[in-house]
């Protein structure tokens, strides 16, 4: 009998080595794992339409397969450089048998938000499931370590670009349609070296919450996943870890480990699935290896 999956994830210590902005996986070693061998698919989402901004790796990269192998069609956003990952998981969305559209832009760019939404919708035929994902980060020890052009890239990568796309998706999303946000563990704990990331995550939280109230009543829910650490390229790739923080990452945790990426996916299932969460909106899911959430 297989062991079971909770002990079976890669632990530290990690090889230290740093990636270059923006962060590729085909880089990262060892390799995420997005593949979900145990996990077992029932259609949940068949012949639904959905986007999934930095779809490119990590989280995006899971969580848009899981969603072609549960019978959607994806798109997928990710940054010209990123090119190698957004081919690679084209790749593993086309052998699950489901359409794949990539769409390459900024989306701290009001124009790329709504061209991916455009796009989606002109390519593949309509948008059922948002998922707003792409990210940016930089650890800084002090607040005058934050310069404005980096709290602008952040927010506008992390929270202009949420509330963007929203905007943009309204139009074509019908009832029973599904949005989702990632936020993160900074929301809740407020990390003294994530000053940036964590005011957009708690504003992600929040905004979130002002969503699902705010399209109750047009029978679209609003949900966040806010994940702790998790071994995807954004960690290496921050250009304020030093690389002997890389080894640990995730060690902290009751669990003593990072997740992998595959441990993210299927809670975006579930918030996409109205079968299984048509009575949840405006939820903080946290998945934290142990961590727990104020209150």
């Amino acid at each position: 009998m297989a062991n079971p999956q909770i002990t079976s994830e890669p632990t530290p210590p990690f090889p230290d080595d740093k990636l270059e902005k923006p962060g590729l996986e085909a880089e990262l070693d060892p390799k995420p794992r997005y593949q979900a061998p145990r996990y077992k698919p029932a259609n949940k989402l068949e012949g639904k339409i959905a986007l999934v901004t930095g779809g490119d790796s990590g989280i995006g990269r899971a969580v848009a397969v899981m969603y072609a192998r549960e019978g959607a069609d994806v798109a997928i956003t990710a940054l010209p450089e990123e090119k190698v990952d957004a081919e690679a998981t084209q790749k593993a969305i086309e052998a699950e048998g489901r359409r794949c559209r990539v769409m390459y832009g900024d989306l701290t760019q009001l124009e790329f938000c709504q061209q991916a939404i455009d796009d989606t919708v002109a390519n593949l035929g309509g948008l059922d499931i948002l998922v707003s994902n792409a990210a940016h980060q930089n650890r800084k020890e002090n607040p005058e370590d934050v310069t404005d052009e980096e709290w602008d890239r952040t927010f506008k990568t992390n929270v202009y670009a949420y509330f963007r796309l929203v905007k943009a998706a309204l139009p074509h999303l019908r009832e029973g349609s599904a949005i989702i946000v990632t936020g993160s563990e900074t929301g809740f704990e407020g990390p003294e070296l994530l000053p940036d990331d964590s005011a957009t995550k708690g504003a992600i939280h929040t905004l979130t919450k002002v969503l699902a109230k705010q399209l109750a009543e047009r029978g679209i829910r609003v949900n966040c996943v806010a994940p702790g650490p998790v071994w995807t390229p954004l960690n290496p790739a921050d250009e304020g870890v030093p690389k002997e923080k890389i080894k640990d990452f995730g060690k902290k945790t009751p669990l003593k480990r990072p997740a992998q990426p595959e441990e993210l996916a299927p809670a975006y299932v579930f918030l996409a699935s109205d079968a299984d969460s048509s009575y949840i909106t405006g939820e903080i899911l946290a998945v934290m290896g142990g961590g727990t959430t104020p209150g």
